[in-house]
């Protein structure tokens, strides 16, 4: 994912508050990220398409490469391709995660400070493009382009996935605040441009003692719509797409975290989904 170089917390002191203590990953990982579930979709998708297990992985602007992690942590035959453009953040990732895996694990993974666009990798079975990075792309001939490589880039039963967000309140500028144990999560969607689709978005991250990191991360995305993706999908080549849309719980009346294939979903306020490419 795209990562903001510039950042600020608003302690007095750094170390003296809980923003100067705390690592922006680490609170990106625990507030954004459930790359056990992630794995369990791709995972479990790809064997119901296919009729055969997955094996190799590329993950896309991986970030940490959390979820390459978590794959090579499922299957002692699995590997993992991890390719981002900000090598800070791939380094911290190699430090922080990587390193907590067995020598054998970790080994199967392997870290690219490369561009998505041009990385040449032996083919693979599953390309991931999630957390919405691929927005960074504002022109259907640049995404379209993408989508393209990541065709060219998988075998010859491949599946790419990917994830999308919208619903009526993406297009509003507004914050939105999520409690955890120990900080708020602050989703700010800063600035949107109708006319171009252009959507600026920033996390923060607020804590007890009143500190704060502002704009840990930023997002300077083109908010793409589910036709527009498919369509890209079709004319990079893919033979089929599908959108799979989270179930809702009765009781709660939130999603269930349960994804399944639909040709309409909702008219929500606000909803992620997943899609498929299908080689």
């Amino acid at each position: 994912m795209s990562r903001n170089k510039k950042y600020q917390t608003n302690q007095r002191g750094k170390g003296t508050t809980l923003a100067g203590q705390a690592d922006r990953h680490v609170l990106y990982e625990k507030a954004v990220q459930c790359v056990e579930a992630e794995i369990d979709m791709v995972d479990e998708t790809f064997q119901s398409i296919r009729g055969r297990t997955a094996q190799i992985l590329r993950e896309d602007f991986c970030g940490t490469a959390n979820t390459s992690c978590e794959w090579v942590r499922r299957r002692d035959n699995n590997q993992a391709y991890a390719v981002d453009l900000d090598k800070k953040v791939i380094r911290w990732g190699e430090k922080h995660n990587i390193s907590k895996l067995s020598d054998d694990a970790a080994g199967r993974i392997h870290l690219l400070n490369d561009d998505v666009l041009t990385v040449d990798i032996p083919p693979v079975d599953i390309v991931l493009a999630m957390n919405f990075s691929y927005q960074i792309f504002k022109t259907r001939t640049q995404l379209r382009n993408y989508f393209s490589q990541v065709y060219t880039a998988l075998v010859d039963d491949g599946v790419f996935f990917l994830d999308a967000f919208g619903g009526y309140e993406t297009y509003r500028e507004m914050e939105e605040e999520t409690e955890h144990d120990d900080f708020t999560y602050v989703w700010d969607q800063s600035r949107y441009h109708p006319v171009t689709g252009d959507i600026l978005c920033h996390i923060h991250f607020t804590f007890p003692d009143g500190s704060k990191i502002n704009r840990a991360f930023t997002y300077d995305w083109r908010l793409w719509t589910l036709p527009e993706l498919q369509e890209l999908l079709t004319q990079a080549g893919f033979a089929r797409t599908q959108v799979y849309w989270e179930g809702t719980d009765r009781k709660s009346g939130e999603g269930n975290g349960v994804y399944t294939p639909t040709k309409s979903g909702e008219a929500d306020a606000a909803w992620i989904c997943y899609l498929s490419a299908e080689k």
